[in-house]
C-alpha cells in the first residue's frame, strides 16, 4: 500500500511511524509533514492541507490506496467530500460529520438526542444574555468558544470574574475569531479526566485503549490551557468499568446518533471524557486523533495500524490487540508558550531509550530547529508508567534545553 498523510505536527509523526511498521506498505508520504518525519523514512509532500485539487492530484499521480487524514481544519473544510468526490479512497468524517468538532452546540443537541451523558449547557449569541445567564448560575462554570481554538477556547472559571473575562475575551475581544461568536455555558464537572478514542465506521465502534491528556502549562495543572502538554496511558485509576459504559452509552450511542442525524461518522471518534459519581459524562468530542494522545496509545497497539484501516474502509472486522506496556509522552515546548513564543533555537539530542515526535520544527540548512509552540513530544514505553516516566525524564533531564520548558509531572496522577 501507498498511503498519503494530511497534516504536519507530532500526531501526524506517529500515525506515519506506526503505519510504516506494516509489512503491507511501502511508502508513507505526509502533506506538508515537517523535516523532523524524515528520519523514519516517511516521504514529505510540499502541499497545504488546504490545496485540495493538488492533493487529489498527487493521490492520484501516486497512485495512493487511501488517505488519512490527522487534524481537523481540513475536515472541516471538506477534505473527505472533495476526495470523495474525485473518486478516492480516504478516512475520516466529511464536513457534516466532523462538525461534532466543529460545533459545540451541535456536539451538544447530538448527546441531548441520544440520551447521552454530559454538562447541563445553554448556547449563547449575545454578550449580555450570557454574562446574566452566568451571574444566575454562579461559578465554578465552564465557558467554550462553540467553534475551533486549538484547543484553547475552553475556560474553566472557579470564579465569577474569571467566568465574566472568559466571556468578554471569546465575544467582545473576538480572541479567538468567529469561533467566539457562540460561546456554550455549561455546569462544572467535579472528576478525573481521560480520553477515549475510536475506529468508527458508521454504526460500527472499534475502540482503543484510553490516555489522559495534560491540558495546562505548568506543573500541578497550572497556568493556561495549551493543545497539550504530555500524556500517558494506561490511566490505572479510571476503573476498566468506567471505560466499558462510557464505549456503550457514549462512543457507540454517539455513532448511532449521527447515523440517525443523517450525518453519518467515519474516522476516528475522540471522546474528553470525566469520571464523575454518577458515570462518565462527555467534555468535548473530536473528530480525529488527539495530539499529544496518539504519540501515548499507538505505541501500545501491537496489531498493523495500515491494516486496521484497510480493514475497516473494506467493511471488514479488523484485529485490535494492545500492548500492557505503559507508555509516558512529554512535549518540549517553547518558552513562552501558548502565547509568544521563542524560535529558532536548535532541538536537542536524545539517546535511543526513547522515541521523538516532532512537530513545530523546520529544517535550517540541514539543522531542525524549533519554529512552533509544542516543538517534540518525548515518548518511552515499559513495564509501568513509573518506569516509563523515568526515562522520559532522565533523557530531558540530560537534553540541552535552553529556551524549552517541559512539565515535570505527566503521569504523576497516575501514582498517587
Amino acid at each position: 500500500m501507498k498511503i498519503l498523510i494530511i497534516g504536519s505536527g507530532g500526531r501526524e509523526h506517529a500515525i506515519a511511524k506506526k503505519m510504516l511498521e506494516s509489512s503491507h506498505v511501502t511508502d508513507i508520504f505526509c502533506a506538508k509533514g515537517n523535516p523532523g518525519m524524515k528520519k523514519d523514512g516517511i516521504q514529505l509532500v510540499d502541499i497545504a492541507e488546504d490545496k485540495h485539487e493538488e492533493l487529489i492530484s498527487f493521490a492520484k499521480d501516486q497512485e495512493i490506496d487511501w488517505t488519512f487524514v490527522g487534524p481537523e481544519i481540513p475536515l472541516l473544510n471538506g477534505i473527505v467530500d472533495d476526495f470523495q468526490a474525485a473518486g478516492l479512497r480516504i478516512f475520516g468524517p466529511n464536513k457534516a460529520a466532523a462538525m461534532i468538532e466543529g460545533s459545540k452546540e451541535f456536539a451538544k443537541k447530538i448527546m441531548v438526542d441520544n440520551q447521552i451523558p454530559t454538562a447541563d449547557y445553554e448556547a449563547f449569541t449575545d454578550y449580555e444574555a450570557a454574562c446574566a445567564y452566568v451571574k444566575e448560575k454562579g461559578a465554578p462554570i465552564v465557558i467554550k468558544a462553540d467553534g475551533l481554538a486549538a484547543g484553547k477556547g475552553v475556560t474553566v472559571a472557579m470564579t465569577l470574574d474569571e467566568a465574566l473575562q472568559a466571556l468578554k475575551e471569546m465575544m467582545t475581544d473576538h480572541r479567538f475569531g468567529e469561533s467566539g461568536d457562540k460561546v456554550v455555558v455549561e455546569e462544572f464537572l467535579a472528576g478525573e479526566e481521560f480520553s477515549l478514542l475510536a475506529f468508527v465506521k458508521n454504526e460500527k465502534v472499534y475502540p482503543m485503549v484510553i490516555a489522559q491528556d495534560h491540558k495546562r502549562a505548568y506543573d500541578n495543572d497550572l497556568g493556561p490551557n495549551t493543545g497539550g502538554m504530555g500524556a500517558y496511558s494506561p490511566v490505572p485509576q479510571i476503573p476498566s468499568e468506567m471505560v466499558d459504559t462510557a464505549v456503550e452509552k457514549i462512543l457507540k450511542a454517539a455513532a448511532l446518533g449521527m447515523v440517525k442525524n443523517g450525518t453519518s461518522f467515519t474516522g476516528i471518534l475522540y471522546a474528553g471524557l470525566i469520571a464523575t459519581d454518577a458515570g462518565p459524562k462527555v467534555i468535548e468530542f473530536n473528530a480525529r486523533f488527539g495530539d499529544p494522545e496518539t504519540q501515548v496509545v499507538l505505541p501500545r497497539l501491537t496489531s498493523d495500524l495500515a491494516q486496521v484501516i484497510d480493514d475497516i474502509l473494506n467493511d471488514q472486522e479488523p484485529e485490535l490487540v494492545w500492548s500492557d506496556q505503559a507508555s509516558v509522552g512529554v512535549v518540549l515546548a517553547a518558552e513562552g508558550y501558548p502565547n509568544a513564543y521563542q524560535k529558532g533555537m536548535p532541538t536537542p539530542s536524545f539517546d535511543d531509550q526513547v522515541t521523538i515526535y516532532y512537530a513545530g520544527v523546520v529544517d535550517d540548512q540541514g539543522e531542525i530547529r524549533a519554529s512552533g509552540g509544542r516543538v517534540l513530544l518525548v515518548e518511552a514505553e515499559a513495564e509501568t508508567i513509573e518506569a516509563a516516566q523515568t526515562k522520559v525524564y532522565q533523557a530531558l533531564d540530560h537534553a540541552k534545553t535552553e529556551g524549552y520548558f517541559y512539565r515535570k509531572d505527566i503521569g504523576a496522577k497516575s501514582l498517587k
